[in-house]
Order: structure tokens, then sequence, then C-alpha cells
């Protein structure tokens, strides 16, 4: 029994842990990108939002 339900929550946090984990990859950067084309006398502004989002 315990080793059915420790199988299933590792299962789980791989399946869950995927799609934050391409989320992270493919859609933060362009988000950094974005606020970076909205302010462009700022540009330092995308690496302010990519840590800000990667930290949180």
């Amino acid at each position: 029994m315990k080793q059915g339900s420790t199988l299933f929550l590792k299962t789980a946090i791989i399946l869950i842990g995927i799609p934050v984990f391409a989320l992270c990859i493919f859609l933060i950067p362009n988000i950094g990108n974005y606020a970076a084309d909205l302010y462009p006398d700022i540009a330092y502004i995308k690496y302010l939002v990519l840590i800000n989002l990667y930290a949180t």
C-alpha cells in the first residue's frame, strides 16, 4: 500500500512539473520580450520582468 501511494505521488509531481517547466522555458521569455517592446526606453525592464517571474 505504501509503495503504491508513493509511486502515485511521484507520478503526480512529475506530470504537474512537466507543463510548469515547459512554461518556464517557452512562455516567460516571451513575456519579457513583450515588456521590452512596450517600453523601449527602459531596455533593462526585460531582465527585471524575467527575474520577477522566475523568482515567483
